[in-house]
């Protein structure tokens, strides 16, 4: 629980907030039942924020950590050691067998064997296809020269033969089919289409003008049933209501607040007051115990009891090692003298001859140490 901020005085505003004495009769009134009803929850609520940082400290913290260990043992550890040693060797073996056994002869039969089929295949296309553009340029295309012209020949034959009879069965289609239809469309479809379309023009505008005067009708209807009232109710009802409640909530808030920081000025005076009797009831007397009671009396069997205990058992324990060494030391004597009855001295390793000059045959700048130049 931290301090707080100085709290503005009760009969003073805010800044930009202009009040008169009838907001400051309603605001303390409410501030201070709003203390008395603030103040056990904040009380109850810095217990609950003391006890929850105890009991963090002191016992999630500890189990969080030792859960994150098991988990990091049981689990963790295992899977990389599954991964690392398992897994990552197998997938390399499958890897290997896989480039063996199917990438290495899909790649060898591509090579060898679909590639030198594919270009033979398409050595043999492209002699079919020569093959059939030669049979298309030396045979079917003057044949199919030859039967269009013959065609034609025919074509022009027919023409000529039948040229009276083409005109005099357009004279009829003119007279029998064309005639009629322009004088039905003209004298009949089109003066019925007018008196069609000037109908649609007077329905419309019948259509269109009772339409808006049915709107219009509606409109101050509804403007007059609906829409002046509801503003009436919102400018004169509900706009002052809405004032007045924020008003109130506004002051509740505020009045929340300053209990709140109050109430938590009061915790904070109530939990050090506990805080210090609880102090000087248990912790001073068990240090002042700790102190002068079990200190001294430690000391003193660390002195009379402890320290000559130790020095006894790290004598005994000399001692012991003593006697091992030696116990040691006979044991290796007797087996050395037991092999030598069995199997006699050992052998001398002959001198071998050093390979560095010695002392007196080091090379100086007037002689050498070489056969060659050796005096």
């Amino acid at each position: 629980m931290e301090p707080e901020k100085s709290l503005p005085e009760p009969g003073r505003s805010e800044p930009g907030r202009p009040e008169g004495c009838l907001v400051v009769a309603v605001r303390l009134p409410v501030r201070i039942v709003v203390l008395l009803l603030v103040l056990p929850v904040r009380m109850v609520w810095d217990a609950l924020v003391v006890g929850g940082r105890f009991l963090n400290d002191t016992v999630l913290r500890p189990a969080g950590r030792a859960l994150l260990w098991a988990g990091r043992v049981l689990l963790v550890w295992p899977l990389v050691g599954l991964w690392r040693y398992v897994l990552v060797p197998l997938a390399r073996a499958l890897a290997w067998l896989g480039n063996v056994l199917v990438v290495v002869p899909l790649v060898w039969t591509y090579r060898w064997v679909l590639t030198p089929v594919g270009h033979a295949l398409l050595w043999a296309g492209r002699g079919v296809w020569a093959g059939l553009e030669w049979l298309y340029a030396s045979v079917l295309a003057p044949i199919g020269r030859g039967c269009v012209w013959v065609l034609r020949g025919i074509g022009a034959g027919l023409a000529a033969l039948g040229g009276w009879g083409y005109a005099g069965a357009a004279w009829l289609v003119r007279y029998l089919l064309v005639v009629p239809a322009l004088w039905v469309y003209r004298w009949v479809l089109t003066p019925v289409g007018h008196a069609l379309l000037w109908v649609g023009r007077g329905v419309g505008f019948v259509l269109y003008w009772g339409a808006r005067g049915i709107g219009f009708c509606l409109y101050w209807v509804v403007r007059v049933l609906v829409v002046l009232p509801a503003a009436a109710l919102w400018r004169w009802v509900l706009v002052p209501v809405g004032s007045v409640l924020a008003f109130v909530g506004r002051e509740v808030w505020d009045a929340l607040g300053h209990a709140w920081r109050i109430a938590g000025r009061i915790s904070l005076a109530v939990g050090r007051f506990l805080a210090t009797l609880v102090r000087w009831t248990f912790v001073e007397p068990a240090r002042w115990v700790y102190r002068s009671v079990l200190t001294p009396v430690g000391h003193a069997v660390r002195d009379a009891v402890l320290r000559p205990c130790a020095e006894a058992g790290r004598a005994v324990g000399r001692a012991t090692r003593q006697a091992l060494a030696s116990a040691r030391e006979s044991v290796r004597q007797a087996r050395a003298d037991v092999r030598r009855m069995l199997f006699g001295e050992p052998r001398k390793r002959e001198a071998v001859a050093r390979r560095e000059p010695r002392a007196a045959e080091t090379r100086t700048l007037g002689s050498s140490t070489t056969a060659l130049t050796k005096d």
